[in-house]
């Protein structure tokens, strides 16, 4: 009889133990690649609202008081909401320029809901990046991932404050899916921001989002979420289609931001170019109408570093084609290009075609460009 009890006793016990173990497998199999990711990034994702001054032109017949009969500017403040990234644990966070832009105040809510009035440190407009910065020390900053690496088809998270949610309960939402594109282009859109080398997700992204992190399934982030495409008139949210600054690019502009205060993008090169019309082409025996032809190139100056002359023809920049002074602007502009880096020139000399490494420089009096 003994011996029915205890082992009655022991299959209970084995029983106890198996449930137990079936729990912890239950609670271990919850924890993915992608709470992990959202767990050692949220710390350091904060909500930010601010305080803008915007400008609307008035038409004064819409105006029942009539108190002028011309168009005017009206200036009001208004309320926006993003997110942003502690990037330092000395208090510098990184975020969209268009949710600081022309900010009279910037209110940063770190998860747990302590809040800080913040500085803007600077705003650099053609990338839409801005640093802001409270002041605290020993603050929860993330790791900050490679773009150049991203995979077409791995995991992507996006955190942050969509329509404020993150005021409701002091801590960022997560949405997940996929890295869909890299390298998507969409150069120069409203406001000057330019786009180009996006990355795109279809992890959910909607106003307010704009500024976050979007991370990959080791928590590194990877982008920064700024816009998205939306449907019709019915579905004006989310669709999917998400894009996001590749987090290389932040990380250099954030080091100009932080050291200067702006992104040096006025150069100079020293040379002088003009269009070339039929005619010219027929004087200079030039075999081709296109690109652009050098008609000086100052002494010391990175033209002549370069190895450039007069009567070079520049036909392309960064291998786009060239037909005038605009085309190059307009190439250096959606490049982001800055003082110090290099641009690629494939020029015409003696009917013969050759690539020169050109140096945009400071300028060293009002005048810059091309």
């Amino acid at each position: 009889m003994n011996n029915i009890i205890s082992l009655l006793i022991l299959i209970f016990i084995q029983a106890d133990i198996s449930r137990a173990g079936l729990a912890d497998d239950l609670q271990y199999s919850r924890q993915t690649a992608i709470t992990r990711a959202i767990e050692k990034v949220s710390s350091s994702v904060v909500g930010i609202n601010v305080t803008q001054l915007k400008q609307q032109q008035v038409n004064p017949f819409f105006d029942p008081f009539w108190g002028s009969f011309l168009p005017y500017t009206r200036t009001f403040k208004v309320e926006n909401m993003g997110t942003g990234v502690l990037v330092s644990p000395d208090g510098y966070i990184v975020t969209n320029a268009h949710v600081v832009d022309n900010a009279l105040e910037v209110v940063v809510t770190l998860p747990g809901g302590k809040s800080y009035d913040a500085q803007v440190v600077g705003v650099d407009n053609p990338s839409d990046i801005a640093l802001v910065k409270i002041e605290d020390e020993n603050l929860p900053n993330a790791e900050l991932g490679d773009s150049d690496k991203l995979i077409v088809g791995e995991w992507a998270v996006a955190l942050g404050n969509p329509l404020g949610l993150f005021d409701v309960n002091h801590k960022p939402t997560a949405t997940a899916g996929i890295i869909s594109g890299t390298n998507m282009d969409f150069g120069v859109k409203e406001a000057g921001h330019v786009y180009q080398d996006m990355v795109q997700t279809d992890a959910s992204i909607n106003p307010g989002n704009s500024g976050g992190p979007l991370v990959n399934a080791l928590g590194e982030v990877i982008g920064i979420s700024t816009f998205i495409m939306t449907g019709s008139n019915y579905s004006s949210g989310s669709i999917g289609i998400g894009f996001a600054i590749p987090i290389n690019r932040v990380k250099e502009v954030a080091e100009d931001l932080k050291q200067y205060g702006k992104v040096e993008r006025s150069y100079t090169t020293g040379i002088h170019i003009q269009s070339i019309d039929l005619a010219m082409q027929h004087y200079l025996s030039l075999p081709t109408s296109e690109g652009v032809i050098i008609t000086d190139v100052e002494k010391r100056s990175s033209g002549e570093k370069a190895g450039l002359k007069v009567g070079d023809v520049i036909i392309e920049v960064d291998g786009k084609k060239i037909n005038s002074a605009q085309d190059i602007s307009r190439v250096i502009d959606e490049g982001l290009h800055k003082v110090g880096d290099i641009v690629t020139l494939k020029i015409l000399r003696e009917n013969s075609s050759i690539e020169l490494q050109l140096t945009l420089e400071e300028p060293k009096s009002q005048w810059w460009g091309f």
